[in-house]
């Protein structure tokens, strides 16, 4: 075991999760060490040597592979690095596969459910065991994981459940997206939707679980909306970018969640949305969203 800090930054490559590597590689120690991960090793490479030779680098910038949509991969990364150092201190699901409005969403929902979701469960399960005392365990999500974004039928599959009941939702929504039942049932649309309640209701299942220990040790399990950024993943689906952050931008309120040195108990398990709790039963329900039309940001 050593006495420094190790963090890890799933989907890292570009984007929100790169700029969280480097914000992560500019405020931690020169002991400490950021996880760089992607599935495309040369895409990992490539990032990682951006990050470590950064200006602002003080910290030990490390690149893995790791296909967040293999639960045994994720488990083994996860047992290494509780073996080689005694747990991890650090640790943002930040993976996520692009949707395009270009084709229809019935097409694009396996990987995108696999990686949003699957690998979301896959870092809960296998890295909240081997997170230390005061660490962080937090999820990118959006401002649409909140449940009242979701049909008042579908609800009590995401409201005070456990994570399996959380994948078993997720599977029947994804049963019904491909035999074309979903709108039927009132699943909204667009995928992003019910893919981020999801989201968060899996980090609330985790949490409620750990709560008890957690906050007295000052540990913090949550997700986080990091707010419109400008990305290629964004831009088909925003027709108003005057008020997006840059990936750096949107990486600072994360970062400051992350690196406190105190927690807000009011933000375990929660989604929070610069520094402030999102109320889990807000929003307004999205049945209907052509994967054609922009959203107003």
């Amino acid at each position: 075991m050593t006495a420094s800090r190790i963090a890890l930054v799933t989907g890292a490559n570009q984007g929100i999760g790169f700029a969280l590597v480097e914000g992560l590689a500019a405020r931690m120690g020169p002991d400490d060490l950021v996880l760089l991960t992607g599935r495309n090793a040369q895409r990992v490479a490539d990032a990682t040597s951006l990050a470590a030779t950064a200006p602002g680098t003080t910290s030990r910038v490390e690149g893995r592979v790791l296909d967040v949509t293999d639960a045994e991969a994720v488990a083994r990364l996860a047992a290494e690095l509780d073996e080689r150092h005694g747990g991890v201190d650090i640790v943002v699901s930040n993976a996520a596969a692009r949707l395009t409005p270009d084709r229809p969403q019935s097409e694009q929902a396996a990987e995108f459910i696999d990686v949003a979701n699957g690998g979301t469960h896959a870092i809960l399960r296998s890295f909240g065991p081997v997170l230390r005392p005061r660490g962080r365990l937090i999820v990118v999500a959006s401002s649409l994981g909140t449940l009242g974004h979701l049909d008042p039928g579908l609800q009590p599959l995401f409201d005070g459940v456990t994570l399996e009941e959380v994948e078993e939702a997720v599977e029947s929504w994804r049963t019904a997206v491909h035999d074309g039942t979903a709108e039927e049932k009132g699943w909204p649309r667009w995928l992003n939707v019910p893919s981020k309640v999801a989201q968060v209701a899996a980090v609330r299942a985790v949490a409620a679980q750990r709560r008890a220990t957690d906050v007295p040790e000052g540990t913090l399990v949550a997700a986080v909306c990091p707010g419109l950024v400008d990305t290629l993943a964004s831009r088909p689906w925003f027709d108003d970018f005057s008020r997006a952050q840059t990936p750096a931008q949107a990486a600072r309120a994360v970062l400051d969640l992350v690196l406190a040195d105190q927690i807000d108990p009011a933000t375990y398990g929660e989604l929070v949305r610069f520094g402030q709790v999102l109320p889990w039963h807000s929003g307004t329900p999205a049945r209907y969203r052509s994967s054609s039309t922009p959203i107003k940001a």
